[in-house]
């Protein structure tokens, strides 16, 4: 029985199905106004725990009960509100493709914002302020950057009221701002002793202050609940002497992607880009040379995305613009797959539109030939291939696993092999670090390290966190977003 003190206790728990079981029984406890956070490596295994304790997976043994007085009912589904940032746009998973960000008028049903919030009482126009989404009350959901949308889906959460709030890494993907701007209201949310939260996070570094306790998972094993203060100091160990070798080993591959011999890779002129009221970019020019490695920043909203869509034709007004790629300006007459055979690409848009229940190493394949998913069947060298670079990446044993049932930092892994196995001549990471844990993002930076320091390679990274740019930096771009 909960006596009052646990607003959730699990004894002996122990999940039916065995693909979502944790090693040992689960014994948990979560103290009434106590917000903790769950902590571990790609796989570990955090996510599983939380859908666990909240009844996600029905019991083969033991018992949970929960608690969130003064709220009527302890149901959870009325009390408890997830946020999973998979970053879904419009209605519905299934209305959500790979260009539609770009392409909106190829649907029309892509609800506003005023249509996801429903009334915009008080409540929420006090939380459309606190968050700076007021401007965007009546903009298309599916044209808010990821950071913009990231912002809404804690909003709409909010609204519910929710006795106890989870968030599966809150920071990835915000600019420097919009992170101390989140942090600063999760901690008035938490001081407000309203709502509890729980908070899934990679690495302690992320762990915030108003976080009381830690729960630290690895390979389906929960190793303990510490106290914030004692977890944090006890520090980590992230990079060992693989990273040397990987970055050897990288530097050794064989050349084999397809060759051209114009020394511009990228040239835009004057480029303008609008929708409806709201312009991204106004009057816009770029040059990128051969053998340049860029890091392209700036805050949410100001047309980073939308920029890399235009470089890899996803976006329609790419043909109605001056830009001028591989030395071949665009619209004469090149198809799609010309422009892409010289990419490899990974973003969160892309992430989004892979919900494909394909085993990984068939992800990885598809890059081959540019597709979403496995429509051609590859060689026995090419496989070979692909398992070269999922174990670069630290993947290999993944090979034959469902793709959809990897974890997120598992499936960003699987995308940035897909983006590496055709050797590109240009390489475009848009946000690559999401969702990874310490461990795989110096192992990200090792492999896009080595990869830039090869003969006639081009790549362009985008992050808000300065650390994931790689040393071989030759250039930057800052934009500014249009007001």
């Amino acid at each position: 029985m909960n006596n009052g003190k646990f607003v959730l206790s699990m004894r002996e728990g122990v999940a039916r199905a065995s693909e979502v079981r944790f090693a040992h029984p689960l014994n948990v406890d979560i103290l009434k106004g106590e917000n903790v956070a769950v902590v571990g490596p790609n796989g570990a295994g955090k996510n599983l725990l939380v859908d666990t304790l909240l009844g996600r997976y029905p019991l083969r043994a033991g018992s949970v009960v929960y608690d969130f007085s003064p709220s009527e009912s302890n149901a959870v589904y009325k009390n408890v509100q997830s946020i999973t940032f998979r970053d879904i746009y419009g209605s519905s998973e299934a209305n959500y493709c790979y260009q539609l960000r770009w392409n909106l008028h190829e649907q029309e049903d892509i609800p506003s914002v005023r249509e996801i919030l429903g009334c915009i009482d008080d409540d929420a126009a006090a939380l459309l302020q606190q968050f700076h989404l007021e401007d965007f009350v009546d903009e298309a959901v599916v044209q808010l950057s990821s950071g913009e949308l990231r912002k809404l889906q804690i909003v709409k959460a909010l609204l519910n009221k929710p006795r106890l709030l989870v968030l599966d890494n809150p920071y990835i993907g915000l600019d420097v701002p919009t992170r101390t701007m989140l942090g600063e209201a999760l901690a008035k949310l938490a001081a407000s002793n309203e709502l509890q939260m729980i908070i899934i996070l990679g690495s302690r570094e992320e762990v915030p202050s108003f976080v009381d306790s830690v729960f630290m998972v690895d390979n389906r094993t929960l190793l303990g609940k510490f106290r914030r203060d004692e977890f944090c100091a006890a520090g980590s160990s992230v990079v060992g002497s693989c990273i040397d070798v990987l970055r050897e080993r990288v530097l050794g591959l064989p050349y084999s992607g397809i060759d051209f011999s114009c020394d511009e890779v990228l040239a835009m002129n004057k480029i303008t880009v609008r929708y409806g009221e709201r312009t991204i970019l106004r009057d816009f020019s770029w040059r990128v040379g051969r053998g340049e490695v860029w890091a392209l920043s700036g805050e949410n909203g100001s047309g980073k995305s939308t920029l890399l869509s235009l470089v890899c034709a996803d976006n329609l007004q790419s043909y109605a613009c001056d830009i001028t790629l591989f030395g071949r300006r665009r619209g004469t007459g090149e198809s799609i797959w010309e422009i892409k055979k010289h990419i490899g690409y990974v973003s969160p848009e892309m992430h989004r539109s892979y919900l494909r229940n394909l085993p990984a190493i068939e992800i990885v394949a598809s890059g081959l030939h540019d597709s979403i998913g496995l429509y051609r069947r590859s060689t026995d060298a090419q496989m070979q291939n692909c398992m070269q670079w999922m174990e670069i990446f630290g993947i290999a044993h993944l090979r034959d696993c469902s793709f959809i049932r990897l974890s997120s930092g598992e499936q960003r892994l699987v995308l940035l092999a897909r983006a590496f196995v055709k050797d590109p001549q240009l390489l475009i990471l848009d946000e690559p670090m999401h969702g990874l844990d310490p461990m795989n993002r110096a192992r990200a930076k090792a492999v896009i390290e080595a990869f830039s320091q090869r003969k006639g390679k081009t790549v362009i990274i985008v992050s808000h966190y300065e650390e994931d740019f790689p040393s071989t930096l030759t250039d930057r771009l800052v934009l500014k977003k249009i007001k």
